[in-house]
């Protein structure tokens, strides 16, 4: 039998705000500053990815290889452009739909935790008011290994105390949904059903979810 879902675990970048935006230009400027091109197309790449595993893959789009030290050196830049760039956010930066449905799923008594690989994550929900609808935050600080290793959403389940299989995740990225699927969870995707189509559900943004909806993922 199908268990209720009990809880809803939610990726921050791109499902919850806007920041993606601003890891592109942060990345952009360090290819540039490197002396090769970033395109938002090889962005779409980094979604979902660790800052060390994005900075790999840009690397290897600009077909240089560094040393462990110059890479964590490169990663600091950028992070540190990323973090005056969100320190400057607040509410208006919310995704459409996405405060509501963060509301409308405490009301309806679900547990709600965030499982983000952002290790900027508490910037970003204090700037924008959001922490306090979260009943566990489990970010890049706290987990060891990057989607689509599941680690991030088995520990919010944890920290919820609900098994996976009563846990829905959202997420914009095809690394958090093949996550999502490997923890054994079912999943709503943010965005395009083409990208996201091994996601149980697809819808182009919060806006457009409601609690009822989770009906159809049981």
């Amino acid at each position: 039998m199908t268990l209720p879902l009990k809880a809803c675990l939610f990726d921050l970048d791109g499902v919850l705000v806007d920041t993606a935006k601003y890891h592109y230009l942060a990345w952009r400027r360090l290819a540039e500053e490197l002396g090769f091109p970033f395109t938002q197309e090889d962005n779409e790449r980094l979604k979902g990815v660790s800052r060390m595993a994005s900075l790999d893959i840009l690397l290897s789009i600009g077909g240089m290889t560094l040393a462990p030290d110059e890479k964590e050196a490169l990663a600091a830049k950028k992070n540190g452009w990323y973090v005056e760039m969100i320190s400057r956010m607040d509410e208006s930066e919310i995704l459409p739909g996405a405060l509501d449905f963060l509301k409308a799923c405490r009301e309806a008594g679900l547990k709600v935790a965030l499982g983000s690989a952002s290790k900027n994550s508490s910037i970003i929900l204090t700037n924008t008011g959001l922490t306090p609808y979260f009943d566990a935050i489990i970010d890049g600080t706290k987990t060891q290994a990057a989607k689509p290793d599941p680690e991030v959403f088995l520990l919010g389940a944890e920290a919820l105390g609900v098994s996976p299989a009563e846990c829905v995740v959202f997420e914009d990225a095809e690394a958090g949904i093949e996550a999502a699927r490997r923890g054994g969870m079912r999943s709503v995707g943010i965005g395009s059903p083409t990208i996201l189509n091994k996601a149980d559900l697809v819808v182009p943004s919060l806006g457009a979810m409601t609690v009822g909806r989770l009906a159809e993922l049981t």
